[in-house]
């Protein structure tokens, strides 16, 4: 969720300083890179040894360095982050981020911060409920930053009440929270496609043609494009999974029926993901009575089913199309081959032969094939596969 994100945390003079010290190693080992900046008084809590283990980089506390006079600049490092997260946050320092008060290079980093703040108070209950510091939390709330609530518990002055920073694990969780917010708007305006699930093809009123597929891995590239902002419409087969939030579901039975509701919705969509595990054949004749077992073998005469990428993939235009490969053999080769004829920006490859991979299970492993080669990516829960996936379609949306 963090991998490659920039993200400044800024200390200040607090005794709950210690606590940052396992926020910043939470946040490295999520894939952040974290640069850390101090206030002078915070090095009186924690040190800037301590600190620069941790996050691998040295650590910021004065505008210049006075050994040689290497300026730091706040500038830079506002444009740098994705994030300025401020952990502890004493009152002195929220109030000067109130009233523009610049005098430390940590203060002057935030006026010059163009990405998300954040900050977990710490301070004693009495100052925490103080009318002049919930006016600024409300302040700062109204301003965009975000306020990770403090804690009640035992204080460093010997008081019970609300006052303690929140645990660096609790922080870490809203930060992921923060940046999964943003992405909720990036496909604002967008409407997507997804098809999901097995069909069932009929032989008579008791017995079908299906497959394994459960839905999950398409409900949960639904559910993650939604999260985005994108109004998506959902084509599924039968399943036992609920609706994803924000998500229109329309039910379907056949590969006919999907076929008639993807080529229906594809016309307002602006794109789609070919998830679902469409039968190949259906059984040309359907028997209106149960067909009685005999002594005899029987036979039933199959006929291609049409073909819902290839339908969507000759009208695509600019609009981004992907498409799924399920492969037992020669899996690579078969998945570029799909990518050309269907006409997909991109294939999500996954084989039986992988453990944890295909039918049923939360899992998967998929590699993302597209013209310029492959993405390998490890086994991971069929959620992280999603937002890999709608990651990658906001790439091709952006160029």
């Amino acid at each position: 969720m963090l991998n490659g994100k920039h993200i400044i945390l800024g200390i200040t003079g607090s005794i709950a300083a210690y606590k940052a010290a396992m926020l910043c190693r939470l946040l490295v080992k999520e894939g952040a890179e974290v640069r850390v900046v101090m206030t002078p008084l915070a090095k009186q809590f924690i040190t800037p040894l301590t600190m620069a283990t941790l996050s691998k980089h040295p650590i910021l506390v004065e505008f210049f360095n006075p050994e040689n006079g290497e300026w730091n600049s706040h500038v830079s490092l506002g444009e740098w982050a994705d994030m300025l997260l401020i952990a502890p946050a004493t009152a002195n320092t929220i109030a000067k981020m109130v009233t523009g008060v610049a005098d430390n290079l940590l203060l002057t980093t935030y006026l010059s911060a163009r990405s998300k703040v954040a900050v977990a108070p710490a301070m004693d209950l009495d100052m925490y409920a103080h009318i002049t510091t919930q006016n600024n939390l409300k302040t700062l709330t109204e301003r965009g930053v975000a306020i990770i609530e403090p804690t009640a518990g035992e204080l460093a002055s010997g008081l019970v009440g609300k006052g303690r920073m929140a645990e660096p694990e609790d922080i870490v969780e809203q930060v992921k929270a923060i940046f999964e917010s943003a992405k909720k708007k990036s496909l604002e305006g967008k409407r997507y496609i997804v098809t999901a699930g097995a069909t069932i093809e009929a032989i008579d009123p008791v017995r079908y043609i299906t497959n394994h597929s459960t839905g999950k891995m398409g409900y949960a590239i639904a559910e993650e494009l939604a999260k985005r902002g994108a109004e998506v419409r959902l084509i599924s087969g039968r399943t036992n999974l609920p609706t994803p939030k924000g998500v229109e579901r329309i039910d379907v039975l056949s590969a006919e029926d999907m076929y008639n509701a993807a080529v229906r919705e594809w016309r307002e969509a602006d794109g789609g993901v070919m998830c679902a595990a469409v039968a190949d054949y259906t059984p040309v004749v359907v028997a209106d009575h149960k067909l009685k077992k005999s002594d005899d073998d029987m036979r039933i005469e199959l006929k291609r089913t049409k073909d819902i990428a290839k339908e969507l993939g000759a009208t695509k235009g600019e609009r981004v199309l992907v498409g799924f490969a399920l492969e037992t053999d020669n899996e690579k080769a078969n998945a570029e081959g799909k990518l050309e004829r269907k006409n997909f920006d991109f294939v999500v490859l996954n084989s039986l032969q992988d453990k944890g991979a295909g039918f049923r299970g939360d899992t998967n492993k998929v590699t993302l094939i597209d013209c310029n080669g492959h993405e390998e990516h490890p086994l991971m829960s069929k959620k992280d596969v999603a937002r890999v996936i709608v990651d990658k379609i906001e790439t091709i949306n952006k160029r």
